[in-house]
């Protein structure tokens, strides 16, 4: 099968492509290569050193025989979309090529208007390709569980029953976002929805949790297919930029109370639901949900867990609450469900002691990379 996986260049992104493509798929790499930019505009680095794209995909080429064609361009410009589409006619999109992180898109009036228009306007513009030329296209996209909020009942997956005024319906699961970046997400799963029911198009929405890890087999075969790992207060996941701290004798950063609850899931498991996606696809007019992760944690109790990992590895670790940044609940019910893609075959790595040890040791071996002025977070919601 051919997929084009749209923002093959970022952290989900590359571990896809890679994993499509030693698999056997004939994969495509689009990606616009904004994610560096951002990275010079706010002056931070990834802590593991991250060859060119072109030099990448040669060295996988090398290592493996297995090309990946690469077009760089911005999927907000409609003719350069539809050109690469035709030209690589993929059978399935699995679309990463959005800005991800919140505290971005809550910087300031400029971030959140990107934000909305690269997220928004890209995946319009995919939709439109798709019910103009490639109707019968799978769109794998990567959404959020943080479409959800912190709601006081239970989480299903995309859609809720309910009965009221002796009526009863199936309806899409109330969204309540946390951040503009949130907010896109919401907007585009509505985009989606939409035009699936009125254009028949095909389409998996990933719902997916807080990513952890950097090693899949394929980025572990070689340091030049290395995955990025970001420590920075903007981009930075929790458990991540959590093993980075602990490496380098700084506090964890914890948020408020810690009682923040999430979902998680490892890198490797990430490459793994997408591919179950595409190899089982939605039906022609169907809009699917699936929630994409495999253990729920409060932060503090996730840097509880890196404070015993590091400390066994005789490091000092020690845990900061800092005022939150954040608008958000810190305490809070929180429970969601997450059967459809078990029930595809998907075996979860959990989160463990070895994985932690391994991750931590990963974050020493790179410490002299860490900038300790991005540590701490710069953003706040409250501007």
């Amino acid at each position: 099968m051919k997929v084009l996986v749209i923002g093959g260049d970022g952290y989900c992104g590359w571990a896809t492509a890679l994993y499509l493509s030693n698999r056997g798929y004939e994969v495509g790499i689009l990606d616009s290569m904004v994610r560096r930019h951002w990275d010079l505009e706010l002056g931070v680095d990834t802590l593991t050193p991250i060859a060119t794209i072109q030099h990448r995909i040669q060295r996988w080429q090398d290592l493996t025989g297995k090309k990946i064609d690469l077009f760089v361009g911005d999927i907000t410009n409609y003719d350069f979309l539809s050109k690469t589409l035709h030209q690589f006619e993929p059978e399935a999109i699995v679309h990463f090529g959005e800005q991800r992180s919140a505290p971005f898109s809550m910087i300031d009036r400029e971030h959140a208007v990107l934000t909305q228009v690269n997220n928004v306007v890209g995946t319009l513009n995919i939709l439109y390709a798709m019910r103009d030329s490639f109707p019968d296209c799978h769109l794998v996209k990567l959404g959020t569980m943080g479409e959800y909020g912190t709601p006081n009942i239970d989480i299903e997956e995309g859609y809720i029953t309910i009965e009221h005024n002796g009526r009863k319906d199936t309806l899409p699961y109330p969204k309540q976002p946390g951040s503009m970046y949130h907010l896109s997400k919401v907007h585009d799963s509505h985009n989606i929805h939409f035009a699936c029911k009125i254009w028949g198009l095909r389409a998996t929405d990933l719902n997916q949790g807080v990513v952890y890890g950097v090693l899949t087999e394929e980025t572990g075969m070689d340091e030049m297919l290395i995955n990025r790992l970001d420590y920075d207060g903007v981009f930075g996941t929790a458990l991540n930029r959590f093993c980075i701290q602990a490496a380098i004798g700084h506090p964890l950063t914890v948020y408020g109370k810690g009682g923040q609850t999430r979902g998680f899931l490892d890198i490797r498991d990430t490459v793994r639901c997408v591919e179950l996606a595409i190899a089982n696809p939605a039906n022609s007019g169907e809009f699917r949900v699936f929630n994409q992760f495999t253990e729920l944690f409060s932060v503090g109790d996730l840097a509880a867990m890196v404070q015993k990992a590091g400390n066994a590895l005789g490091l000092k670790v020690e845990v900061n609450n800092l005022d939150n940044p954040r608008i958000e609940r810190e305490e809070h019910y929180f429970n969601a469900k997450n059967t459809s893609l078990l029930s595809l075959g998907l075996q979860p790595h959990f989160l463990s002691e070895a994985l932690l040890d391994s991750l931590l040791n990963f974050a020493v071996k790179y410490q002299d990379r860490v900038d300790k002025k991005h540590i701490l977070p710069k953003v706040t919601w409250r501007r």
